[in-house]
């Protein structure tokens, strides 16, 4: 019998300053009373750990089985010292910051070194009037965008939109971007938490100063060459059963809809799994929109049932 089998976790919360009570109204989260900003699903970083919290493995770390059963693990993609990505939930009750990330390169001289980071974004809720910020207006190079920074106008150089649901948002690294009020999306990254705030909307934080800002940091690593960002909106409900979202080296970002009976997880890689609509069987369990569950190499095709229209947000490596 093969002894691999799908991974639940649990999730890490983190409270911030712009977090609210949606990751449990909307997906379930067992937050509490207090407001909550993100719900790492899927973590392999120094401390921060997911748990396994289903079956023999219950209690392993992410970072034993990818160190101790990389094989059977991560198949084809093995050997790594750990898992590359971070899977998380965000609810933005208030505008983020306006950030930058570096890339590998930039990262590795920091101290201490980091990964770069690279992310997307799936949009799962949106205020009327919410907005994303992606990248920056044509023709605004670092001169420009400093001689706004300095005369307070930091907002006209940012491209932004309003988003719907289901949007699809690639963040290379290097790319300035922020999340508006008024939105819950999944957000798929580089392992990393390498973060340089250019602008914070005049804050204060919770101590009554204005957050740190790292204005010469994020000048020194904004790629001017990417310019406006778009979504890449969701199909028509007639559309493809699969539309690959992201393909890049860092990540594979894929949106499965289906109504009938699939195999997932094979490809002798790991997949992880994010329900973002609909409920659907995995191995005698009933995932519903929140739920993440992790397919390793080894388990070899998993039986998945649906419920009803299913939608899942399905993570590999290249």
């Amino acid at each position: 019998m093969n002894p691999w089998y799908p991974l639940r976790f649990q999730p890490l919360l983190r409270r911030y300053l712009w977090g609210g009570h949606r990751l449990q109204t909307l997906l379930g989260k067992n937050i509490g009373e207090e407001a909550c900003a993100e719900s790492w699903e899927i973590v392999d970083r120094g401390a921060d750990q997911s748990v396994v919290i289903n079956g023999p493995l219950t209690g392993w770390t992410l970072h034993q089985l990818i160190t101790r059963h990389g094989p059977e693990m991560l198949g084809r993609h093995h050997p790594r010292d750990r898992f590359p990505l971070l899977l998380k939930y965000l609810d933005c009750q208030q505008d983020l910051s306006v950030q930058v990330h570096p890339n590998d390169q930039q990262a590795a001289k920091l101290d201490p070194p980091d990964l770069g980071k690279t992310e997307a974004w799936v949009v799962l809720h949106a205020d009327p009037d919410s907005r994303i910020y992606a990248g920056l207006k044509s023709g605004v190079d670092r001169q420009h965008l400093e001689e706004c920074i300095g005369a307070g106008r930091v907002t006209e150089c940012l491209h932004s939109f309003p988003p719907k649901v289901g949007d699809c948002v690639f963040i290379p690294a290097g790319t300035v971007h922020a999340l508006g009020a008024g939105l819950v999306v999944a957000e798929i990254q580089q392992a990393s938490d390498t973060t340089f705030r250019l602008y914070d909307w005049n804050r204060v934080g919770p101590d009554g100063r204005p957050r740190t800002l790292h204005v010469p940091q994020a000048l020194q690593v904004i790629d001017y060459e990417i310019g406006p960002v778009s979504p890449q909106p969701a199909p028509a409900p007639d559309g493809p059963a699969i539309q690959r979202l992201v393909a890049c080296d860092k990540f594979l970002l894929d949106r499965r809809v289906f109504d009938t009976t699939h195999r997932l997880g094979e490809g002798d890689c790991l997949h992880l799994l994010a329900v973002v609509g609909g409920r659907f069987s995995v191995a005698d369990t009933t995932l519903k929109p929140g739920d993440v569950m992790l397919l390793p190499a080894a388990a070899d095709g998993i039986r998945c049932q649906p419920m009803d229209r299913a939608v899942v947000l399905d993570i590999t490596l290249p």
